[in-house]
C-alpha cells in the first residue's frame, strides 16, 4: 500500500503537461539511414513547433515541412511529440513526388550544453512515385539557437 501511495503520484507528475522545451529554435542534422540532411524547428504557439526538413539521397532530394505538439516527460529536457505535415520531391527514376507526413517521437535536451537530440518515426504516403508509402525512423541532433526565456524565481539569471 505504501509503495502504491508512493507510485501514483509519480506516474501523475510524469504525466502532467510541463513546460515542454528548453528552446525556441534549433537546427541541426538528420538521417534515416539512407537520406541525410537538415532540419530546423522554431517555436510558432507554446509547446508547439514548426519544422522543416531538407533530406537528400543517392537517388532523391525532398523538402517536408511538419507541425509538431510537444509535451514533456520528467520535467522539460526530456519531451515527446507527435505531428503531421506535408513534402515534396524529385526522385531520378520517378521525377517529382509529393505527400503527406505523420510524426512521432521523443527529444533530449542535453545537460549544459546547447544541443538537443531526437529519435522519430516519420510515416508518409506519397503520390508520384513507385513507393506509396514508406514508415522510417530517422535520428537528428539540433544546435541551440535561442534559448526559452527562464520564467518563475530563476528568470533574474536570465542574461539579455
Amino acid at each position: 500500500m505504501k509503495l502504491l501511495l508512493l507510485l501514483v503520484p509519480c506516474l501523475l507528475l510524469a504525466t502532467q503537461p510541463t513546460a515542454a522545451q528548453k528552446y525556441r529554435t534549433a537546427a541541426g542534422l538528420r538521417s534515416d539511414g539512407n537520406n541525410y540532411g537538415l532540419t530546423i524547428q522554431q517555436l510558432i504557439l507554446p509547446k508547439t513547433t514548426l519544422e522543416g526538413l531538407g533530406m537528400f539521397g543517392v537517388r532523391e532530394r525532398s523538402a517536408t515541412v511538419l507541425a509538431e505538439r510537444h509535451f514533456g516527460i520528467l520535467g522539460p529536457s526530456l519531451n515527446y511529440y507527435f505531428g503531421a505535415g506535408a513534402h515534396v520531391g524529385n526522385h531520378k527514376d520517378d521525377g517529382t513526388f509529393w505527400g503527406f507526413d505523420g510524426m512521432i517521437g521523443a527529444e533530449y535536451k542535453i545537460a549544459f550544453i546547447p544541443l538537443v537530440i531526437s529519435l522519430d518515426f516519420k510515416p508518409t504516403i506519397e503520390y508520384g512515385s513507385a513507393d506509396w508509402n514508406r514508415f522510417p525512423t530517422a535520428f537528428s541532433i539540433r544546435y541551440i539557437f535561442i534559448k526559452q526565456k527562464k520564467t518563475g524565481i530563476f528568470r533574474i539569471f536570465d542574461k539579455r
